[in-house]
């Protein structure tokens, strides 16, 4: 009873951080002054045009396609496999389970490599292109290693030590609703919940 204790503290704790610091963020983004309305070329004249440039912009990384092409590719499978995957793993925080949801469970499997494969490239990007190492500090770094050990001890769960997902899912159901289940003691498992309260 110890060890679910200590992650659900850590959880909790997590998406206090989490709610916190984006709350701080939303405050200093409205607070900040921007004396200059500098449009992109060619700006969208209507509110539906820019609405229509954002939704691109936020799905497709547009201005990065075509600004590098390799970085757009890296960057967009990343962001497309980490949506599935956590499109995946929506199945551990509700029950019913809905049909999408179940559909896209073996996609998330292949996103998952997927993942892995796109932050190697973005990972590999600061270390073999010069003036992209020079500005790189330890904290990119870190977040990579981080992201990176999350979807392999995942993807290690999956395919090298199992975990009782049975369990698990009681365990997160029961956090949600403050309702705690007993954690499963596997190793692999608690790692990968380690990196991602991280």
């Amino acid at each position: 009873m110890l060890l679910t204790a200590i992650f659900a503290g850590l959880f909790y704790a997590a998406a206090a951080v989490l709610a916190a610091g984006l709350a701080v963020k939303i405050v200093l983004y409205a607070r900040t002054p921007a004396p200059l309305k500098i449009p992109t070329t060619p700006a969208p004249a209507t509110r539906t045009g820019v609405v229509w440039r954002m939704l691109r912009e936020v799905v497709l990384f547009e201005s990065l396609f075509g600004a590098n092409k390799w970085i757009w590719l890296f960057g967009w499978v990343f962001h497309a496999a980490l949506a599935l995957v956590l499109v995946r793993h929506l199945r551990y925080f509700m029950q019913p389970v809905w049909p999408l949801v179940e559909i896209a469970q073996p996609f998330g499997i292949y996103a998952g490599f997927a993942m892995l494969a796109a932050l190697a490239g973005l990972w590999a990007r600061r270390f073999l292109v010069e003036r992209v190492r020079y500005i790189s500090t330890w904290s990119d770094h870190l977040m990579l290693a981080l992201l990176m050990a999350i979807g392999a001890s995942g993807l290690a769960m999956k395919y090298l030590s199992h975990t009782d997902i049975v369990a698990l899912k009681a365990f997160m159901l029961g956090l949600m609703v403050f309702d705690w289940q007993p954690l499963p003691a596997d190793p692999v498992l608690l790692a990968h919940l380690a990196l991602v309260a991280a």
